[in-house]
């Protein structure tokens, strides 16, 4: 959960009150030498560079890696969306996200009121008043579902077969970001520089059946304050991934060395943080990079989106991950834990890539969870709420 900052030099930002939809190929990612065809085969990235036996080829070779990865790495996403219709329950997943979003959008030019959960947690009145949009439109639709959100718990019928995750906290990290881009922009004014800063926000709403994701949508925000932005992505189980309706797939990269990585850390400093501070170094080593954004869902959809390889972390919770690990597994990535075995969202850890590079990371990942596991870290199934059914 968090927010990003991407900066570049002598670029002047475009100031908007109104926010605008942008393209599921941002113009920031435009320096990778491929380009996208909206009716190509699976949404695979086409380099304008092959003829017609290369492209063959080229497509060939990326449908049987999708194959293998599903064969290799068990597909975590339910079988189907249930009795009701996968169109009618992604119509009601991109409204509540929406409408979520829409309470965020209202509020972040605002005074807001926050307190603290914890030392470092925040929480703000927009969080709960989000929650509570997208409650209610989840109610209108489905009174008999079972709902899981981090500000309000567990409410509904327990007996259901579907639980829906909703993530509405992403306003402290903007309020924490939005102090920096401050300062940094007092450092630009006396150095005489001009820069735009970009940071990245997320409203991920995910559904399970039986315990397995059946639909989610994340709504990203890019931008700053008075210029933001958003795109949305989408899935459904067996339906394929999507954003602003473009199907997207993942990355072709099947070298580590040529690979962009995102990790990300919680707010407690324990075994598992300090672990992945050595995963963090040892692939910064070894790869182009990797990034810390700061926001789980957003950081799973750029891998479907095919602009970064692979993303991994400890201790996400379920609202973090319902809908991130539905949109890669049907954009043709692969979903594991981090010791390689079969993911659920109340698992304790994640790990989700392309596909093609998910054994190699694995390599390294693997090993360092195992010495958690060994110390006696708790990889325990949490958050499920009692007398769930789920079929994991």
């Amino acid at each position: 959960m968090g927010s990003s900052i991407v900066s570049s030099t002598n670029i002047p930002p475009l100031l908007s009150k109104v926010p605008k939809s942008i393209s599921p190929l941002n113009k920031l990612y435009q320096h990778f030498p491929v380009i996208y065809r909206k009716n190509s085969t699976h949404g695979i990235h086409i380099s304008p560079y092959l003829d017609t036996k290369q492209w063959s080829a080229h497509c060939t070779k990326s449908l049987l890696s999708e194959i293998s990865n599903q064969e290799k790495f068990p597909k975590m996403g339910a079988q189907s969306t249930g009795p009701v219709r996968p169109s009618q329950l992604i119509e009601v997943v991109e409204t509540a996200a929406r409408t979520g979003a829409e309470v965020v959008m209202d509020a972040v030019n605002k005074p807001r009121n926050i307190t603290y959960k914890g030392l470092t947690d925040l929480v703000t009145e927009t969080d709960k008043m989000s929650e509570a949009a997208i409650l209610e439109v989840v109610r209108k639709n489905f009174s008999d579902h079972l709902i899981l959100g981090e500000e309000g718990g567990v409410i509904g019928n327990a007996a259901s077969d579907y639980l829906w995750c909703i993530d509405p906290l992403v306003l402290p990290e903007l309020w924490n970001y939005i102090q920096l881009l401050l300062y940094i922009l007092g450092m630009m004014m006396e150095q005489q520089t001009l820069h735009m800063v970009i940071l990245a926000l997320q409203f991920p709403v995910g559904v399970l059946y039986r315990g397995n994701p059946a639909a989610a949508a994340v709504v990203e925000f890019v931008g700053g304050p008075m210029c933001w932005n958003t795109r949305i992505f989408s899935a459904t189980s067996g339906g394929g991934a999507f954003c602003n309706g473009e199907k997207i797939h993942v990355s072709q990269t099947n070298q580590v060395e040529r690979s962009l990585l995102v990790t990300g850390f919680g707010y407690e400093h324990d075994d598992a943080w300090a672990t992945n501070i050595d995963l963090f170094k040892e692939f910064t080593d070894v790869s182009r990079g990797v990034r810390r954004l700061g926001a789980a869902a957003v950081d799973m959809c750029h891998v479907a989106l095919g602009i970064v390889e692979a993303y991994w972390e400890y201790r996400l919770k379920p609202w973090d991950m319902a809908a991130g690990v539905l949109i890669v597994e049907e954009a043709g990535g692969a979903v594991t834990r981090m010791d390689g075995g079969k993911f659920c969202v109340f698992d304790r850890s994640v790990l989700v890539s392309n596909g093609l590079l998910h054994a190699k990371l694995l390599e390294r990942i693997g090993p360092a969870t195992e010495k958690l596991k060994g110390k006696g870290i708790d990889f325990s199934l949490w958050y499920k709420p009692d007398n769930y059914h789920a079929d994991i």
